[in-house]
């Protein structure tokens, strides 16, 4: 069973940073691509950014390119959204997404996760 928890969401100001975490139980973490996805109240859970299984090729929505860096560490289970320059409209919970154990490319598409966390408020005020 695969279990994800994020954690580092929280307040911060427009222009600020925060660090979010995705910590992974269970053994397809190192085989899997790892997305992170946001939802703001009244939308539907939009693309972020999504890693490879091994960490060297990443992908961003233009929204958060070149503000927002992914990362992981497979010995630790664990992805990282470093977010810099935050803004009022990244305001939303995020969730990581885990894709199934071989299905190691990056995605936009929620329909390939098979595995979500609880998700993390993330809030930017201005």
């Amino acid at each position: 069973q695969v279990q994800l928890v994020e954690s580092g969401g929280g307040l911060v100001q427009d222009g600020g940073s925060l660090r979010l975490s995705c910590a992974a139980s269970g053994r397809t973490f190192s085989s899997s691509a790892m997305g992170w996805f946001r939802q703001a109240p009244g939308k539907e859970r939009e693309f972020v950014t999504s890693i490879n299984w091994i960490g060297n090729s990443a992908y961003y929505a233009d929204s958060v390119k070149d503000r927002f860096t992914i990362s992981r560490d497979n010995s630790k289970k664990t992805a990282y959204l470093q977010m810099n320059s935050l803004k009022p409209e990244d305001t939303a919970v995020y969730y990581c997404g885990l894709r199934r154990s071989g299905y190691g490319s990056p995605s936009s598409l929620t329909t390939d996760y098979g595995y979500w966390g609880q998700g993390t408020q993330v809030t930017v005020s201005s």
